[in-house]
């Protein structure tokens, strides 16, 4: 196995141009949506906060090591595994994560799949709504391995923030999607190599 180290300030570096390419662009239509109209659909809502927390807390955690064995899986067959090189990058990668899960949940679930099922109907937004999120991480120069394993927190992300009970809410399937990230990025390999599981 060969690993691919990095280190704090290459990890910022590519926050920065990442911040400005997608996330600045993904939370200023969002924001614009909510201030023009405040629909209800866009999940800017506690919903009923204890359900969405521990929703959240239970998903989040058991994505966190489905997607580090995943990781670990994709990596044993790639032949490397990019991890943080120090737990000081592993929790700058951390940071970012919970910044990154709420923002793309907002645009993908909130605006596209709420938007567009609000207009069209559940399943038409389930589709608008985790298929480009999918897709999306094409564009991230991911390979079809790792673009078809967000499928596995897209779909069950979707149908959650659809059927959790009480007003849409971004909460707990923000806090699941950042525990699925930083198994599968980050944090998860950290640990995964800290421990010698890779």
């Amino acid at each position: 196995m060969r690993y691919d180290l990095t280190h704090p300030a290459d990890t910022l570096a590519w926050m920065r141009q990442d911040a400005l390419v997608r996330l600045i662009p993904f939370a200023a239509l969002v924001a614009g949506t909510w201030l023009r109209r405040q629909p209800t659909w866009l999940g800017v809502s506690r919903g009923r906060t204890r359900t969405q927390a521990a929703f959240g807390a239970a998903a989040g955690a058991t994505l966190f090591g489905t997607s580090a064995l995943l990781q670990r899986s994709l990596s044993r067959r790639r032949g490397t595994l990019r991890a943080p090189g120090s737990l000081s990058d592993a929790l700058v990668q951390a940071a970012y994560y919970a910044l990154n899960g709420p923002i793309e949940e907002a645009f993908f679930r909130g605006l596209l799949q709420g938007g567009v099922g609000s207009r069209l109907g559940t399943p038409a937004g389930l589709v608008v709504g985790t298929v480009p999120y999918v897709l999306y991480h094409r564009l991230g120069g991911w390979r079809w391995p790792e673009v078809a394993a967000t499928a596995l927190a897209g779909v069950p992300l979707a149908l959650a923030y659809r059927l959790l009970p009480g007003r849409p809410s971004l909460l707990g399937v923000s806090l699941a999607h950042i525990g699925a990230t930083c198994g599968f990025m980050g944090p998860g390999p950290w640990l995964l190599r800290k421990v010698g599981l890779v």
